[in-house]
């Protein structure tokens, strides 16, 4: 889809579809001002006959002849208004309509003109349309024999102030890298078990890295993570025929001396629970447990499509946990590459245990901060559902980043606490730490268990294990927390 921005009365954009919003209570925006009074009030009259109030997401879709150049006009609810400034999420709410509204037009034109976001630039209004129209649209048929039709859809202008023309334009190519990036994630993490394997994921960082200067791709074997001392992630890739793999992806578009951002993801290609094993009903959602590393990976497509001037250090921790003879069993203590030594209880609680070799082994790199991303506990769903993701960090300054990219991205997160009065749960009798605290806050927990490896240096921790993909009829990886990473990076005051 491609998309561009132009300074054009929206009357005279040849296209099949021309899109103008309309406030609640059928307030007319500077668009369909500038329509109705071509058309001598005809547009007033049909809103009136046609009962359309503007809610927040309503469309109206007219073959009539009103005076625009375009053959059809669709009518698109924004919701209220005050002095024609409309609130993000209401905005966000018409553009999920606007997607279904127009994806028979090959082309569509979208005015802007005249509708502010509250607390929002043009550019943001930019970027959340091509974002939203590229997501909403996509479609994952690639394992299907017969192949989904894909939307009419190609080409979308944005109409706006000339003013205003350079950030929409910006914004625009915002938004296209994003939902590249999303989309990437969302293919990654709808790919199954036998094909999206960790040395699938090790190839797939190769290829982004091939031929280009400002990406470093190392994959690190089980031998070498041997030597290294990781003995809690390869307790975990024990159980498997397929080597696990510690993927390193380092992006390079400042100075060296720049410190870089560090991203660490959770890349469990397929978790049965290992000895502890899950029910099976459901279980084919756990190919779903890479989420954290197909944003990682998302959010670096992104990065080397818009190019910033930052440095970022992408950490994947890659394994299948499975069950074997000669997987790990409960009660097993394996030691970490910290030298910390730990009680595996659950052999369901390993997305911690390749995490924590990842946050040891990514702070060589002396980042100025890490920040991992994991679908690492099913108490987080319970406490936050699937509308936010679960943040805890050592550093309320960088929380407070974090949770501002939610707000600006719109995927958004929670701040949990990380109190010390909860690390008494994961006391151990034989080591220096269990892997599980028990039942109660296990979200909380696990990620005291993380801070125990990450004392020396600025980490959050995103939870997504309830936002990384949806079930049931809509079942699908959803491509989050793309979005907010990218925010975090390119945005960091």
């Amino acid at each position: 889809m491609q998309f561009y921005a132009k300074s054009q009365a929206p009357s005279s954009v040849k296209a099949d579809t021309l899109v103008v919003g309309i406030f609640e209570g059928a307030q007319l925006t500077p668009a369909a001002q500038a329509l109705d009074k071509a058309c001598n009030k005809a547009l007033s009259k049909l809103l009136a006959r046609e009962d359309f109030n503007g809610t927040a997401g309503k469309t109206l879709l007219l073959h009539h002849d009103l005076g625009q150049a375009a053959s059809k006009l669709l009518l698109l609810g924004l919701g209220k208004a005050t002095k024609s400034c409309v609130s993000a999420d209401h905005f966000n709410k018409a553009l999920r309509s606007l997607s279904g509204a127009i994806k028979t037009s090959k082309h569509a034109a979208i005015s802007l003109e005249g509708i502010a976001v509250e607390g929002k630039e043009r550019s943001w209004s930019a970027q959340q349309t091509s974002q939203s129209l590229s997501t909403l649209l996509w479609r994952f048929d690639r394992l299907k024999s017969q192949k989904v039709t894909p939307p009419a859809l190609s080409k979308v202008t944005i109409l706006t102030e000339r003013e205003s023309l350079k950030h929409a334009k910006h914004g625009l190519t915002q938004g296209a890298a994003i939902s590249e990036g999303i989309n990437y994630a969302r293919e990654l993490g709808n790919l199954p078990g036998n094909i999206c394997t960790p040395r699938y994921l090790a190839n797939q960082a190769k290829a982004l890295g091939r031929n280009r200067s400002d990406l470093t791709v190392k994959v690190l074997s089980e031998k070498q993570m041997q030597t290294l001392g990781m003995g809690a992630f390869l307790s975990v890739s024990a159980g498997s025929d397929e080597p696990g793999q510690m993927i390193v992806m380092e992006y390079q578009g400042a100075a060296k001396s720049v410190k870089p951002h560090a991203l660490v993801g959770k890349g469990i290609t397929f978790d049965t629970g290992g000895i502890s094993l899950k029910p099976g009903a459901g279980m084919d959602e756990m190919k779903f447990d890479m989420c954290g590393a197909a944003s990682v990976f998302g959010t670096m497509k992104t990065l080397l499509a818009l190019k910033p001037k930052i440095n970022v250090v992408a950490v994947v921790a890659a394994a299948e946990n499975m069950p074997s003879g000669g997987a790990t069993k409960p009660g097993d203590v394996v030691t970490t590459m910290s030298g910390q030594t730990v009680e595996i209880l659950n052999t369901d609680a390993e997305g911690r245990l390749v995490l924590c070799d990842a946050l040891t082994y990514v702070q060589k790199f002396r980042p100025q901060s890490i920040v991992d991303i994991a679908t690492l506990t099913g108490a987080c769903v319970i406490a936050l559902g699937s509308h936010a993701h679960g943040l805890y960090s050592n550093d309320q300054a960088l929380a407070d980043k974090l949770l501002q990219a939610g707000t600006n991205s719109g995927d958004r997160a929670w701040q949990m606490p990380l109190w010390d009065d909860y690390q008494k749960q994961l006391d151990s009798n034989f080591a220096d730490i269990a892997n599980i605290g028990g039942r109660e806050a296990g979200s909380v927990t696990a990620a005291c268990f993380l801070s125990r490896f990450t004392k020396e240096t600025k980490w959050a921790h995103l939870d997504i294990a309830g936002t990384a993909w949806n079930s049931g009829a809509a079942k699908g990886a959803t491509g989050r927390p793309v979005s907010l990473l990218v925010d975090y990076l390119l945005n960091p005051a």
